[in-house]
């Protein structure tokens, strides 16, 4: 993985393909996403951090580009 633009560009045109197919799976992992927000349990980059370790552990590329 060399570029990190251009992976997410594909992923965020597979994202949009797949919101047109089934919009309420997409809404609802964007609802989870937001739920870590709303418990100010941890600060917003310490849910970042976890999710890019989470992204490096699984080896996803498209979520390493995300986060």
């Amino acid at each position: 993985m060399e570029n990190w633009t251009e992976t997410i560009g594909a992923v965020t045109r597979r994202v949009h393909e797949l919101a047109r197919y089934t919009p309420d799976t997409v809404k609802g992992v964007g609802l989870l996403g937001g739920a870590g927000a709303k418990t100010n349990h941890l600060d917003a980059k310490t849910r970042e951090l976890i999710a890019l370790a989470v992204a490096v552990t699984t080896r996803c590329d498209g979520c390493i580009a995300f986060h």
